[in-house]
């Protein structure tokens, strides 16, 4: 019952998106279009689904203080139990996440050309979605006690993001051709849907979780 209440949390009420409005430079790039937006989206729970585990078992394994203590199997401070590599969070997190979009990207290019040259520049630059980022950084926050929340708590932040992407680019495609004002058609109109969204989103919070 706890992972479902991580899911629904970080899907719903922690959405990156609506709630701390992470990786809004893809999510107002890409969401022109339904295609582009679901397959951005399915690219990001990938990435977060694979990189939030994998930082969860950097960080209590090798990051944090006494986390070295399996290597030569004592807690007293010797040896490599004492170290405490925690300054280290940030530039492994980053590794790992680069590794990730790059086999991502690899696979995207292979089986899906097309969607490859939709998403362009925007793929490679999930490396650097503050999204992801976050996710790791919100995981290191959280301390989850296993690796199944933290799987758990990647896969509902990535269907998160997903859901957000996808709606804007459904009514981004919806409106495209309604009468808007000048001035606020394009992201302009974006922003105005996304902040209202957000303010539906708050609704979750009343959730007991």
């Amino acid at each position: 019952m706890d992972l479902v209440k991580i899911f629904i949390k970080s899907a719903f009420v922690d959405n990156m998106i609506f709630a701390f409005f992470f990786g809004m430079c893809s999510y107002l790039a890409v969401s022109k279009t339904v295609k582009t937006a679901v397959g951005l989206g399915m690219a990001v729970i990938f990435v977060l689904v694979v990189t939030i585990p994998l930082n969860w078992l950097i960080e209590n394994f090798v990051l944090q203080e006494g986390a070295l203590s399996w290597v030569d199997g004592s807690e007293n401070g010797e040896g490599f139990s004492g170290l405490d590599l925690s300054y280290l969070s940030f530039i492994m997190f980053i590794a790992v996440i680069a590794s990730i979009v790059q086999l991502v990207e690899m696979i995207v290019e292979k089986f899906s050309p097309a969607l490859y040259g939709a998403l362009g520049i925007f793929l490679p630059l999930i490396a650097v979605n503050c999204a992801i980022l976050g996710g790791a950084l919100f995981m290191q926050e959280k301390q989850f006690p296993n690796i199944a929340g933290a799987t758990v708590y990647g896969l509902g932040s990535g269907v998160g993001w997903f859901m957000a992407v996808v709606l804007i680019a459904a009514i981004r495609e919806r409106i495209r051709y309604a009468k808007i004002p000048g001035p606020l058609r394009g992201v302009g109109m974006a922003f105005l849907i996304t902040g209202l969204m957000g303010l539906a989103f708050l609704g979750f919070m009343g959730f007991e979780i």
